[in-house]
């Protein structure tokens, strides 16, 4: 059951989007991308029932147990390249392109923001669009990675270019991701139960700098206290009822 806090509609959150020097920025999560097909590996069903994905996702996985560490990201790869941006994506890169949202901040490693049109995105965990060399960090293509080449440069294995579990998340795109936050207006969270810092903390910077808060989230989130408008309904159906909203400007 949907519920709203401090009584703020969607209309007012529409109406802010599209006010004069406003900055909406939009904070995606796992359950973005579930109307695409790509479910968050965590859960446990379906390919993971039989393996423990937490395992293999690790720095320790990728230099002590390259194989099961390869198939892993192989198959995930290939998952991801079946995979199509759903309504929810191209809303956000429409409003992008119309000047209603500053930019997009991403847990997902989809590459499916892209993929829909956004040019503005932080991408806290990596991409798979990105591979590269274990140990030079040379550049090279997800094609050579499933094939097990080495690496053109220096004869290396080659690994996706997501954030494994046990590294750090890249500082450039917390770092933009703070400052949008701090001048955000609007701050929109789609499919992310923001159970991880730090990047569960911006909302609260945004809240804490002014900003509307909205999550739209199947289930309970950490930050459900600091939304101004909070619900469960799906996110391309969430997105298209406040997009009918936004006013011409």
């Amino acid at each position: 059951m949907d519920f709203k806090r401090k009584s703020i509609g969607l209309a007012e959150i529409a109406e802010k989007m599209a006010s004069p020097g406003n900055s909406t920025v939009v904070f995606t999560g796992a359950g973005m991308s579930t109307d695409s097909g790509l479910t968050d590996f965590r859960s446990r069903d379906g390919l993971w029932a039989k393996v423990d994905p937490m395992e293999l996702a690790t720095a320790e996985a990728m230099r002590g147990n390259y194989e099961a560490f390869h198939k892993f990201y192989s198959v995930r790869f290939e998952q991801m390249a079946a995979a199509r941006p759903n309504a929810g994506h191209i809303i956000v890169a429409d409003w992008e392109a119309r000047g209603l949202v500053d930019c997009v901040i991403t847990q997902n490693i989809d590459g499916l923001h892209e993929a829909a049109g956004s040019k503005n995105i932080h991408e806290l965990h990596g991409t798979v669009n990105g591979v590269r060399c274990m140990d030079c960090a040379a550049p090279s293509t997800q094609a050579a990675f499933i094939a097990k080449k080495p690496c053109d440069a220096c004869g290396g294995r080659l690994r996706p270019g997501v954030v494994l579990f046990g590294e750090g998340l890249p500082e450039d795109a917390m770092g933009a991701s703070w400052r949008a936050s701090e001048r955000a207006g609007v701050f929109i969270v789609l499919g992310s139960s923001l159970n991880v810092s730090p990047a569960n903390q911006f909302p609260v910077i945004a809240r804490d700098a002014g900003a509307l808060v909205a999550i739209c989230n199947r289930d309970a989130t950490q930050m459900d206290s600091i939304a101004d408008y909070r619900t469960r309904e799906g996110i391309s159906e969430f997105l298209a009822g406040l997009d009918a909203l936004i006013p011409a400007h």
